[in-house]
């Protein structure tokens, strides 16, 4: 499996054929096996809270934005955003498979980012949101969870 990276990154990965792409400067988080088995509890920092109290508002408007095709880019550096960009065509139609959102809950931080399990109608996630000391985002990955 080729290492994500997750400084500015963006991964998608369909339930079905468990692919995943990625681009960025930091060390993976997610560089696990194929199957979508759920962080292990040493990567984990087990907070109460998120890094960044507006992390949750910030990552439903990604979702929504992402569904509609009405992603909000000036959340996001430059850099993520131009990543995204380029795969928007692919994120819209998979984030639209997967059904209703149901819930988004705060799980705890990995590497300096915000994981979130996120729940919808026929679909299982996992996300990172991390940002940067401007209040960018920086870092958004996403993958099937278990």
């Amino acid at each position: 499996m080729k290492s994500l990276l997750i400084a500015a990154a963006l991964v998608f990965a369909p339930v079905v054929a468990q692919a995943q792409v990625a681009a960025g400067a930091l060390p993976n988080t997610f560089d696990r096996p194929a199957t979508a088995a759920p962080v292990p509890a040493a990567a984990l920092d087990t907070a109460s809270a998120p890094e960044n109290a507006l992390s949750e508002q910030t990552l439903r408007t990604i979702i929504a934005g992402a569904r509609a095709g009405t992603l909000d880019y000036a959340l996001m550096t430059n850099d993520l955003a131009g990543k995204v960009r380029e795969q928007e065509a692919a994120i819209t139609p998979l984030l639209e498979s997967f059904g209703a959102l149901q819930t988004i809950e705060f799980v705890g931080r990995q590497d300096g980012a915000d994981l979130f399990a996120v729940a919808f109608e026929k679909a299982a996630t996992q996300w990172l949101i991390g940002f940067n000391e401007d209040g960018k985002v920086a870092a958004l990955l996403f993958r099937p969870a278990q």
